[in-house]
């Protein structure tokens, strides 16, 4: 039976602003390695182009703590991944329906190794988010390459900015031998892949049955809820971002209508990236109301100057709306107990049987 306090507890944790150690200089260095993609494409009248780049730029975010070596390893280990994402995404996009299985089956595999070697936050969501949205492109072969150069461009670019930012405050520090930590032979882990696989194909198949514009939407929100490491976190999520999307929503609505120009739009994005980052440690509700009209302006850049306010207020609520359920469908699946514990037993049962034959 749940008591008063308990709901009083939850109600205050929803609102609850938490303490970092995060320095300024990391969202900054984040948004920089956004911006300097964003507004290069502005200027050469290429803003799809920047767009592409600042994506691959995101990389930065999975910049560790430790040594030189073991940063610069980390961060060109997760460019490829993001460049891996992307060509898998555009490459299958020639079938909406073939492509939601493979999302599927790639959110599975990168789930299972972020989890392998322990990758800490953002985890899986970034390989997650850019897979998803390079499978809902307009397929044309001839433009992948260069695709799928400009996102390397982004992360090569981000990797050069973390390599001197990490040369600057790992001078002269001493660190004791470092190590890679993995898990092998964790059963949940593979549960836990499974299930990551069949809701992001799941997701995204919803939207496409439902004839979304931009049904990426469904899964990159399905996999922002499900990064909920217990079960009442992912709960928590589920209304954070429902009820953040919404007031983000609103700042959209009020942004659009003052008939920005492209600069001020590829502005916005820097300025709404240094602030999501900032805050994401500290208040997810609260991050969430600028991490809406940042992901509004990169994903619809060049037609933001088109868009009628209204109807996108009312599609994008419905979208992250549907994908928060699922996610948080897939978040009460992964923290089942009685499930995990079953999946566990059968799946070694299974490996057994297949040794011995």
């Amino acid at each position: 039976m749940i008591t008063f306090q308990q709901l009083h507890f939850e109600f205050l944790a929803l609102f609850r602003y938490k303490k970092s150690e995060r320095a300024w200089h990391v969202p900054f260095l984040a948004s920089l390695c956004v911006g300097i993609p964003l507004f290069t494409g502005y200027y050469l009248d290429k803003p799809a182009y920047g767009i592409t780049a600042c994506i691959g730029g995101l990389v930065f975010l999975y910049l560790p703590t430790g040594s030189l070596a073991r940063r610069m390893i980390t961060l060109l280990a997760c460019s490829f991944g993001f460049v891996f994402a992307y060509a898998i995404g555009v490459l299958f996009s020639f079938n909406p329906y073939l492509s939601s299985i493979v999302l599927g089956l790639f959110a599975a595999f990168v789930h299972w190794v972020s989890r392998f070697f322990q990758l800490k936050p953002p985890g899986n969501f970034f390989f997650i988010m850019i897979a998803s949205i390079a499978s809902c492109m307009p397929f044309a072969l001839e433009e992948i390459p260069v695709k799928v150069g400009l996102i390397a461009l982004g992360t090569m670019l981000a990797t050069v900015i973390a390599f001197v930012y990490s040369l600057l405050i790992t001078k002269g520090t001493a660190f004791k031998s470092e190590f890679v930590v993995v898990v092998q032979r964790n059963y949940v882990t593979i549960f836990e892949a499974l299930v990551i696989g069949f809701f992001m194909s799941f997701s995204l198949l919803i939207g496409l049955l439902l004839k979304l514009d931009n049904p990426y939407w469904l899964p990159i929100s399905c996999a922002a809820v499900i990064q909920g490491v217990t079960l009442q976190q992912v709960w928590r999520r589920t209304f954070q971002r429902i009820l953040g999307t919404f007031v983000g929503l609103l700042l959209t609505w009020f942004l659009l209508q003052l008939e920005m120009n492209l600069f001020w739009i590829c502005f916005s994005i820097v300025v709404f990236q240094f602030i999501v980052e900032t805050l994401i440690v500290r208040q997810y509700a609260l991050a969430i109301i600028f991490i809406t009209p940042l992901t509004i302006f990169l994903a619809d850049v060049g037609n933001a100057l088109h868009i009628d306010a209204n109807q996108l207020i009312a599609t994008r609520f419905f979208d992250i709306i549907i994908g928060s359920i699922i996610g948080a469908v897939a978040g009460w699946l992964l923290h089942h107990q009685y499930l995990r514990n079953q999946s566990e037993r059968q799946i070694r049962k299974t490996r057994i049987a297949l040794y011995r034959k």
